[in-house]
């Protein structure tokens, strides 16, 4: 690395701009600021790279014009599909943009390894670890990319976690082989960028939706860790912390959502939650009765003569676009004395922290937003619980029913509150493929439509009422 005291300077600015912001980003308020300065680090270092990096030769980069056609071209492209995309496919864009994080982890890899004809053992170990957890974040969160689009459905393949470890096997004793000199044919280098990319497509396709959260979760912190591998083969400071940051952070939110759900980070991994839509548990082969339904005008009554009101968002609000109708109705309760709040379960959505996002979007105070733990201790006293569009995150099987494949996650205990109304447009399982019980049970009534239209006709009736 060149020792131009400018360029180091600018590197330690981008790693301190990259920690504040990352820190900023824990609370909506200051996340957009926080975005902004870690952006405005970023773009120093690249700047400063291209312009004042010079190698042990002294030679400076060369190509500017490529340069700046990717840099270009790249913005452009990445501003466009960030104002373009909706809240509903967020988490995709997520998984895709993560995904070319861990191209360019894997490229690096690869441009190394063949300029260098000699690399030294330390070196080659980074090339190809970079190299093995590039590729299988790139190729699992293609998968995860397509599974949330709707364009690749999950499959199961008979036998595919004996396969998975073969495959990953095969991986080890390659880059032992590599490593420790016993070969230098570039083919067998070659063979484990193939065998990485297909653990990493078969390693994902069958884990169910409800899992996903965690699986983004999961590959940004490989993206981070093969981003850091980069840091280590170019000896630059602020790639290293970038790295560092991504995949500790990655792998903290990975842990800290298995503990939501109960379930250690293997089982999610191998245990294909709800992958198999009509899965056994609640509504599979068990009588449940008659849901009963509940008019707008009922509803509008209940939650206007309610003292405490707590609406749990889900994927159905967010697939509406009704967060601002939401908060509507959030005021209009609280004009009338209404104390209103929202139950927020840690895997909601599709994404971590999807629905925190959603809601802030449409500038919901962060304070009436309450994690699962603290809204179930008030859960009690709450008169109405209005849920909107969520689903395996309050359904009662993963308390009661050990045959579900929830059994034993955490959910919002909703039926602690006196009533629970329920909106969807229908009566089809969650993400899960589970169906609920809650919907039979004696305290909830079913308000069947789109969110947002609801909303606004509820909206309506409340200021009639």
């Amino acid at each position: 690395m060149s020792t131009n005291p400018f360029l180091l300077l600018s590197y330690l600015i981008g790693s301190i701009t990259f920690i504040m912001g990352l820190k900023m980003l824990s609370h909506p308020e200051t996340a957009r600021k926080g975005n902004m300065i870690a952006a405005v680090g970023m773009t120093l270092s690249i700047f400063t790279t291209i312009f004042l990096y010079k190698n042990h030769n002294g030679e400076g980069l060369h190509n500017y014009v490529w340069i700046f056609a990717a840099l270009v071209i790249g913005t452009v492209v990445g501003t466009m599909a960030a104002k373009k995309v909706q809240m509903t496919s967020m988490p995709e864009m997520v998984s895709l943009f993560n995904g070319m994080g861990g191209a360019c982890a894997m490229l690096i890899s690869l441009i190394e390894y063949n300029s260098d004809l000699q690399p030294a053992a330390g070196k080659l170990i980074i090339i190809v670890l970079g190299m093995i957890i590039g590729t299988v974040s790139f190729a699992g969160s293609m998968v995860a990319w397509g599974k949330l689009n709707g364009r690749i459905k999950d499959r199961t393949i008979p036998g595919g976690q004996v396969i998975n470890f073969a495959i990953f096997g095969a991986v080890i004793f390659l880059s032992a082989m590599v490593v420790g000199g016993y070969t230098g044919n570039h083919a067998v280098f070659y063979a484990i960028l193939g065998f990485a990319a297909l653990y990493g497509i078969l390693f994902v396709m069958p884990i169910g939706g409800a899992d996903m959260p965690v699986v983004i979760s999961l590959l940004n912190s490989f993206t981070g860790v093969a981003a850091a591998f980069g840091g280590f083969l170019y000896n630059n400071p602020v790639m290293l912390t970038g790295g560092i940051l991504v995949g500790s952070a990655g792998t903290i939110l990975t842990i800290l959502m298995c503990k939501a759900m109960n379930r250690s980070l293997m089982n999610v991994l191998i245990g294909s939650f709800g992958a198999k839509p009509g899965a056994a548990g609640p509504g599979g082969n068990k009588e449940q009765g008659n849901a009963k339904e509940i008019s707008l005008n009922d509803t509008a009554v209940l939650m206007a003569y309610a003292q405490k009101v707590m609406i749990i968002p889900g994927y159905g609000l967010a697939v509406a676009q009704a967060q601002h109708t939401c908060h509507e109705l959030e005021k209009v309760l609280t004009e009338r004395g209404v104390e209103v709040s929202y139950g927020i379960h840690p895997v909601a959505g599709r994404m971590p922290g999807h629905m925190n996002v959603l809601l802030a979007e449409a500038d919901v105070p962060y304070e009436k937003l309450l994690e699962m733990e603290d809204a179930n201790d008030q859960m009690g006293g709450v008169n109405v619980v209005m849920i909107l569009g969520a689903n395996d995150v309050v359904n009662p099987a993963a308390k009661d029913d050990p045959s579900s494949p929830i059994y034993g996650m955490p959910i919002l205990e909703v039926e602690k509150a006196d009533h629970v109304i329920v909106n969807k447009r229908s009566m089809k399982p969650g993400y899960a493929g589970i169906e609920n019980e809650l919907f039979f049970r004696p305290k909830t009534s079913m308000l069947f439509g789109d969110a947002k239209k609801v909303l606004q006709d509820l909206v309506s009736e409340l200021k009639n009422v």
